[in-house]
């Protein structure tokens, strides 16, 4: 008796055993559409029984590397740990794997990172790339499962999943209002780090201070920096030394808003003179030592949603789906009223 070893054993044999096709043994390794319970259940079995596991250069030659890939602006900004994490957690039980790629501080290797990733064959990409513009991106969903995270396209072929940004800026703004202050700036990015894209999360975000503080009848006062914290400090510094310092920022994420707390500890000022909140809460903002106010908009949930929508995508979806979070304000020691 031949014992053959579980590295030699192929798709035919797992088929031959289940007593069914090569190409339904495939659309269950796919996870496809129209694939019975019965049907899977069966071909289950004997991959199980066989201890058959596909080369994932084989995978690829046949059109699948059970592989998903993530680009990420860069990896200093912490919010982006937690859609690894969502996205991690959404593959348990499945036979895909994650690749990661940075894509650089300041969004300038989107466009090539993603490519990088569809160019090895990955089955879908999520991209969190606010500067890739929509044309580029919408030809490449053409032939690779693509959901971009963070932007407000109006996509054909590419999925997106955003957070209400309108409504989170509101919801900061209303916050710093309803604990009495007046004079509140928003810093936030440069429009040209995102391209100048309407639908830019920073830009929208933005779009969604000035409406709020227009609301309230205050004036708006917007800070630009270069997406990075030492950026933030300085510009908040600038800020606070003025004759006209603010009584609240409202940073456009969490890494702008630690810097602003930088600037203000440095000032030797109190939350009750300047009150800071971020957006995103990431976990060093919930830190008891930080205790920085932030917008919550369900990182996590935002990485399980992007592999349902990818896993959708490669069993054969086509239409577009445009998933919206809805934001949440976590209030804690950095925001307080002012000093009268």
């Amino acid at each position: 008796m031949t014992i053959q070893s579980k590295n030699s054993i192929t798709i035919e044999d797992v088929a031959s055993a289940a007593g069914v096709s090569r190409a339904a043994v495939s659309k269950v390794i796919r996870n496809a559409y129209g694939v019975s319970p019965e049907m899977r259940t069966r071909v289950q079995a004997a991959i199980d029984d066989l201890g058959y596991r596909p080369r994932a250069s084989a995978r690829a030659m046949r059109g699948s590397s059970y592989t998903l890939g993530i680009e990420i602006p860069t990896v200093r900004n912490h919010f982006f740990t937690k859609i690894i994490t969502g996205a991690t957690a959404a593959l348990v039980g499945t036979p895909y794997q994650l690749i990661i790629a940075p894509a650089g501080p300041n969004h300038d290797g989107g466009p090539q990172a993603i490519e990088a990733l569809a160019d090895r064959q990955v089955d879908g990409i999520l991209a969190i790339s606010p500067a890739v513009e929509p044309e580029w991106l919408e030809r490449l969903a053409r032939t690779t499962p693509l959901v971009m995270l963070g932007r407000h396209d109006r996509s054909v072929h590419y999925d997106t999943v955003v957070d209400d940004d309108i409504e989170g800026a509101r919801i900061a703004v209303r916050h710093l209002y309803d604990l009495g202050h007046r004079r509140i700036v928003h810093l936030t990015i440069t429009p040209e780090a995102e391209h100048n894209l309407p639908s830019a999360p920073h830009i929208v975000r933005t779009d969604g201070y000035r409406r709020a503080m227009a609301e309230l009848g205050l004036e708006p006062t917007v800070a630009l920096v270069d997406p990075n914290e030492m950026a933030s400090r300085e510009a908040a510094l600038a800020v606070l030394s003025g004759p006209d310092r603010p009584t609240a920022i409202f940073a456009g994420h969490d890494e702008l808003a630690l810097g602003v707390l930088q600037a203000v500890a440095e000032l030797g000022l109190s939350t009750a003179q300047v009150s800071v909140i971020g957006y995103d809460d990431t976990d060093i903002a919930a830190h008891p030592l930080v205790s920085m106010s932030s917008i919550n908009q369900s990182g996590t949930q935002m990485g399980e949603i992007v592999v349902r929508l990818l896993l959708e995508r490669i069993a054969g979806r086509t239409d577009a789906v445009h998933e919206v979070i809805q934001p949440r304000l976590m209030a804690r020691n950095s925001t307080t009223a002012p000093r009268s």
